[in-house]
């Protein structure tokens, strides 16, 4: 596994297991498939109703929990100092973790600077580990900055071959924040496993579209969490990092970007 270090030290896995839509004991044991085939970032959110059963998964793996990086987010529930500190505890005991690795503001809300207070004060209560954002593009990313106290860690936005958001991370290295892609396979929103470019580049390399799609990013300096419940699949991510592009691939690959985000964020 490669990783990725975080303006505090903290070393982040380059790839991750998203739970995005993963639930119930299905779920659980998705998660548990992850973390035996090798995976040690595990991202969830209290928006996705399945902390309870990462929590779970993380217990029955077997493994020690300071192997296991634990990512979660608050969302518009917990908007507010008060309702932030009060979100922290309730994901704590959901998790049945002592602590988080990598917590989150969901979404650039606008008392996004009262909630990071109370992240804040759990970052130096070792309650969490790291502290970053979620969906903020570039103008949000400025605002937030200005007025932050701490620079975020971690900004996870949308990021895939159609709309890299490259111009994001170079402003996000400038200040010290790592990017971290969703989205990599564009949930669906494109047939990224047909794209003809992709195909071609992983035919001379012995990989998938999708392992191309992946490699693009992390080899950009984009941490990512890929999200899937197929086991082939799930191995296929996670080895996509032992190849690397040559820079005639990514300026091909960089024709792929349309510019415009296909989830409507930013």
């Amino acid at each position: 596994m490669e990783y990725f270090t975080l303006n505090n030290g903290v070393t982040l896995p380059a790839v991750g297991f998203g739970t995005w839509d993963v639930r119930g004991e299905a779920g659980k044991n998705a998660i548990l498939t992850a973390l035996e085939l090798g995976y040690r970032l595990i991202d969830t959110a209290q928006m996705y109703d399945n902390e309870e059963i990462v929590g779970k998964a993380v217990r029955e793996s077997g493994l020690h929990r300071q192997e296991i990086f634990i990512t979660t987010k608050l969302y518009r529930p917990s908007a507010g100092y008060q309702k932030a500190k009060a979100g922290i505890e309730k994901s704590l005991q959901t998790l049945q973790t002592d602590y988080i690795d990598l917590l989150l503001i969901h979404e650039p809300y606008e008392n996004a600077l009262e909630m990071y207070e109370a992240l804040k004060e759990a970052y130096e209560a070792g309650a969490v580990r790291a502290i970053g954002i979620s969906n903020f593009g570039q103008k949000e990313y400025d605002r937030f900055l200005q007025y932050c106290g701490v620079v975020p860690a971690v900004d996870q936005v949308e990021s895939h071959v159609y709309y890299p958001q490259l111009e994001l991370k170079e402003q996000l290295t400038r200040h010290g924040t790592q990017m971290q892609s969703w989205a990599s396979f564009t949930e669906g929103r494109r047939n990224i496993f047909a794209d003809p470019l992709l195909n071609q580049i992983g035919i001379k390399y012995g990989k998938t579209a999708g392992q191309v799609a992946l490699r693009y990013l992390t080899q950009s300096g984009i941490a990512v969490i890929p999200k899937s419940v197929h086991r082939d699949r799930m191995e296929q991510n996670l080895h996509s990092m032992d190849f690397t592009l040559s820079q005639e691939d990514l300026e091909q690959l960089s024709s792929l970007n349309e510019g415009n985000s296909l989830f409507g964020w930013y």
